[in-house]
């Protein structure tokens, strides 16, 4: 007694071959694809002068920590009837107040809408400035001098007067 087979069906005609070669093909064009999305976008993460920054971050560290040893703290005010932007500063001890001071406002979410103004010191002791638009959001505040540095965050709408301290204790 001979067994007889059934007549073989060309590979091209069998579903299983299809999918073996659509598995790793799939991976290939995923691939691709990935690959030509890391090239055309920049992502931003990474810097090339890192050391730099590197260094610049340990001279805000020592100007928190100058501003902490002064015991030194700044009230802003936003006056939105004067259109006007009022910073005092106090500290423990009788500090040489620089003639400008920089007021750095950032938005926590969308860098384009940064500002960064110079205050004059006004005959009262006081810095003040035009009242820049808020967009509605989070804002980070930094207030500094050559040798120092405050900190703090202010809320958009809703927040008229902030207090800001250094960052360290």
């Amino acid at each position: 007694m001979t067994l007889k087979r059934a007549p073989a069906s060309p590979w091209h005609r069998e579903p299983f071959v299809w999918l073996l070669i659509a598995i790793p093909l799939t991976a290939v064009i995923v691939g691709f694809v990935g690959l030509a999305l890391a090239i055309r976008s920049d992502d931003g993460m990474v810097e090339d002068d890192y050391y730099k920054q590197g260094m610049a971050i340990n001279r805000m560290l020592d100007r928190d920590k100058a501003a902490a040893a002064e015991n030194l703290t700044g009230t802003v005010e936003l006056d939105a009837a004067r259109h006007e932007l009022l910073v005092r500063l106090t500290a423990r001890q009788a500090l040489a107040l620089p003639d400008n001071i920089q007021l750095k406002l950032m938005h926590a979410t969308r860098a384009g809408f940064d500002r960064s103004l110079v205050l004059p010191r006004h005959a009262d002791g006081t810095y003040r400035a035009p009242l820049p638009e808020f967009v509605p959001g989070h804002w980070d505040v930094q207030l500094t001098a050559q040798d120092w540095r405050l900190t703090g965050s202010l809320f958009m709408p809703g927040d008229n007067r902030l207090v800001m301290r250094p960052a360290v204790p």
